[in-house]
């Protein structure tokens, strides 16, 4: 049964338009699978009616533990089908992590892959409102009881026969991990497509006129997109559910593998790259100098949530002169701020460089509107469709937002730069900034000019305490492989790009940067190590 009248800006409506429009499309690749429209909505409807079944219904929370995989696509449709909310469990996470997020997400359901029950075992005792577990692969033979993800599907009905669904449906999604426990970040479904998953033009600032609009234009033929991100990281998810409700396909690899990215791209014919700064895009575009794959495919690729540096981007526009090359930021608790089309010879060496979204101001830390003139510094801040707030936490959710004129903002701790063209500079997270001898360094930045240096392959930057200047700037490097540190020459490289006092007086040298999943730099990770360890070199 097809409700016409009761659709709204919501994320089960969205993607059902879509199925509408194009039901013998494919929708997603994974794994060596691939379901059309109309077979990934069977079987959200199956798990649907399974999960109701089991009593989880509207505002329900139900854990999603997987890695990229068709069934976790199909559990989250699954869930905003019934109304409930789909949460994201990160697949890394050890047993206190698990732990806390388990009982602070109040999960009442779970859908995991079956090679992580040794960690559900171990946590479902401690998390009593979790009642139903749906093991995908097999669920035989585990010390608790789980459902078989196949069996699910079969006992549950085909029928798209739900109730009426709402914009103010929630949405959450759990970001952080490297800076203490996760927080979910709340927004309604109208908020978040608008902000995030087509529902505003990201150049223009103009809405999508209504809620078929996205579906209708996907009859004319979708892009195939590959958002290269864990779906556990809300950019992947995003570039995934806005590639769905335009009809297009979408294609994933379980994880990432730089050269199982690339043979995806070339025997799918992959349109849009979508990845998350330098953790990926450095892999990958070496990957592809190695393997000679045909990405002629390609048409556009975008980096999000992550530093992406000027020395990767022109390798980028080295190897593909002709594909559209974007940089955005944004984060979980803003939606897009802003975006830049990569030139060339632009100087992004300072920070990716971008245009603001009309929605988007800079603040100063009273929260006084910056005025719009070349060099002014302040926090990015957003009005219009924003969450709501942090799951459970009123006094976080406090932090991040403000009332200014009467208009709400959110401020998610991003500092940038306005430039005498307009742009901006996106500088990076103020909680990680450098306080030395009263100058205020900022950690992208200094990444960005260690990673143009031919032998380091990645860096974090941290600030370290200093008797004399209170913080000293500090990096942790990861050079390439079989390379020796030529200490001086990365010295004598770095000041040519950056202020003599940003760079880095004391270095440690390691195999492999601590990050997320999703790419994400971990700074609690390195300001450990820096403890730990002696550095390499100390001026």
């Amino acid at each position: 049964m097809f409700y016409f009248g009761w659709v709204a800006y919501n994320i089960a409506d969205l993607l059902e338009h879509a199925v509408d429009a194009v039901p013998d499309r494919t929708a997603v690749v994974c794994g060596g699978r691939s379901v059309t429209y109309a077979q990934l909505e069977e079987r959200a409807n199956r798990l649907a009616h399974h999960l109701a079944a089991q009593g989880v219904g509207k505002g329900d929370h139900i854990g999603v533990y997987s890695r990229n995989s068709i069934e976790m696509v199909e559990t989250m449709f699954a869930a905003f089908k019934l109304r409930a909310i789909a949460i994201n469990v990160n697949y890394r996470y050890v047993h206190g992590e698990l732990k806390y997020l388990f009982t602070n997400a109040d999960l009442v359901a779970l859908v995991h892959e079956r090679q992580y029950s040794d960690k559900v075992a171990q946590v479902l005792p401690e998390a009593p409102k979790l009642k139903h577990v749906v093991v995908v692969e097999d669920g035989s033979g585990l010390p608790y009881e789980g459902v078989a993800y196949a069996d699910a599907i079969a006992e549950g009905a085909p029928n798209r026969d739900f109730g009426e669904r709402s914009g103010d449906d929630i949405y959450m999604l759990y970001t952080g991990g490297t800076t203490g426990f996760p927080k979910g970040v709340i927004w309604r479904h109208e908020d978040v497509f608008r902000a995030l998953g087509g529902g505003i033009d990201f150049v223009t600032g103009e809405y999508v006129p209504d809620e078929w609009t996205l579906a209708e234009q996907g009859k004319q033929g979708g892009l195939v997109r590959l958002p290269v991100a864990p779906l556990i990281h809300g950019a992947a998810q995003w570039a995934a559910f806005g590639g769905l409700f335009a009809g297009g396909t979408v294609v994933f690899v379980p994880q990432f593998d730089p050269d199982d990215v690339w043979r995806h791209i070339v025997d799918h014919k992959v349109q849009v790259l979508t990845v998350v700064g330098d953790a990926m895009a450095r892999p990958l575009i070496e990957a592809y100098h190695r393997g000679g794959y045909d990405a002629s495919s390609l048409v556009a690729v975008s980096s999000h949530a992550a530093l992406f540096s000027q020395s990767v981007k022109q390798q980028y526009l080295e190897a593909f002169p002709n594909v559209l090359l974007t940089d955005a930021i944004g984060s979980t608790e803003s939606g897009f701020t802003g975006i830049g089309m990569v030139a060339k010879d632009a100087d992004h060496s300072q920070g990716p460089r971008v245009n603001f979204s009309k929605h988007s101001i800079l603040l100063d830390e009273d929260d006084n509107v910056v005025e719009r003139k070349p060099g002014a510094i302040g926090r990015i801040a957003r009005r219009g469709h924003v969450p709501l707030g942090y799951y459970k936490d009123p006094e976080k959710s406090r932090t991040i937002f403000a009332e200014i004129d009467g208009v709400r903002y959110v401020i998610p701790g991003d500092w940038a730069r306005y430039e005498e063209d307009g742009t901006v500079t996106l500088l990076g997270r103020g909680s990680q900034c450098v306080n030395t001898g009263g100058e205020k360094v900022f950690p992208e930045e200094v990444e960005g000019a260690l990673k143009s240096h031919p032998d380091v392959f990645d860096a974090l930057v941290i600030g370290v305490p200093d008797e004399r200047l209170g913080q000293r700037v500090a990096a942790v490097i990861q050079t390439r492989p079989g390379q020796t540190p030529d200490f001086a020459g990365i010295e004598a490289h770095v000041r040519k790009e950056i202020a003599g006092y940003k760079v880095p007086r004391s270095i440690w040298v390691v195999d492999r940067i601590g990050r997320s999943p999703s790419g994400k730099a971990d700074y609690p990770w390195a300001q450990k190590y820096a403890a730990e360890h002696t550095p390499a070199v100390q001026v």
